[in-house]
């Protein structure tokens, strides 16, 4: 094999251009995919979702175990909704919610054996 110099860069083929931009998705879905990661760019958005992982509950429960309002928790629960990442049952009057999906839940598990490692 022939050594580079140090100053010499590994350059793409055409062919090879060709090939990773053909496996590019479009930029629409490249933009949605960077929103839905910015969700899990707040800890308070973590930190909910991580409890969910556990049980479901209601705001009031949620609010009560992370020491926070009842009315932040709202907000931040409507964004987990907007993107898809949790849902909710009402039971009366009170609403429980709980991840979304098996998605939710296996790429919190991935965050998290990533940062333990």
């Amino acid at each position: 094999m022939e050594e580079r110099q140090e100053n010499e860069y590994l350059i793409l083929t055409p062919e090879d251009a060709a090939l990773v931009e053909e496996k590019l998705p479009p930029e629409e879905e490249i933009q949605d995919l960077a929103e839905f990661f910015k969700v899990f760019g707040d800890s308070t958005r973590v930190k909910i979702l991580l409890a969910l992982l556990c049980k479901e509950m209601c705001v009031n429960d949620i609010a009560l175990l992370l020491g926070m309002n009842q009315s932040a928790i709202s907000h931040q629960l409507r964004i987990l909704k907007q993107m898809d990442l949790v849902k909710n049952r009402r039971e009366g009057k009170t609403i429980f919610y709980a991840p979304a999906d098996a998605h939710v839940i296996s790429i919190l598990s991935q965050g998290l054996d990533h940062i333990e490692e």
